[in-house]
């Protein structure tokens, strides 16, 4: 899908797709085709959402906004053929960006692999930071890289602690 698709689904000018006044919209595609193709936002906190149809719609993540996108594809029922699973922070306005199917115009990855058995790891580990009571999307971009870093070569990741987290907000509270 281009741009101009994009535009003409999310309702904007052709002209100006990626904006929402002056902070830059990443829009990512959500389908949904029961055990065939399956998009999914596993956490972020999206800006803006357009309905396509009842199997397609686009959620807009504003720029600075952490998000976890899973692609699944099967080629026959109960076949995996793709298992990704993405973690990207929406860019701002110039930053270089880097692309994946489905995410316009792409983010910075903190996060990307592919095959369910180290997918479903690095699933496991988001719900372990959902169950220290921290919103995932608000974990040290740090600690998201880290986990790829680990889970690619095989070994294990640190868990996510509370104290990792407060270091992680007096860290970003020095940048304000």
């Amino acid at each position: 899908m281009s741009i101009d698709d994009l535009s003409r689904a999310a309702g904007a000018s052709p002209e100006a797709p990626t904006r929402c006044g002056k902070t830059r919209i990443t829009y990512v595609e959500l389908v949904w085709f029961e055990g065939r193709i399956e998009r999914w936002i596993r956490f972020g906190r999206p800006a803006e959402e357009r309905i396509v149809d009842r199997r397609t719609r686009f959620v807009g993540f504003a720029a600075g906004e952490v998000f976890a996108f899973v692609r699944w594809a099967a080629t026959a029922p109960g076949r995996t053929a793709v298992s990704r699973f993405d973690i990207l922070r929406a860019a701002m306005r110039g930053q270089a960006v880097t692309t994946l199917p489905g995410v316009l115009p792409g983010g910075e990855l903190l996060l990307h692999l592919s095959g369910w058995p180290v997918v479903e790891r690095a699933l496991k580990l988001v719900d372990a930071v959902d169950a220290l009571g921290v919103d995932p999307a608000d974990a040290a971009p740090d600690y998201w890289r880290h986990v790829h870093n680990r889970l690619s070569v095989g070994e294990a990741a640190r868990p996510y602690t509370r104290e990792r987290h407060a270091a992680w907000l007096l860290r970003r509270g020095l940048d304000a």
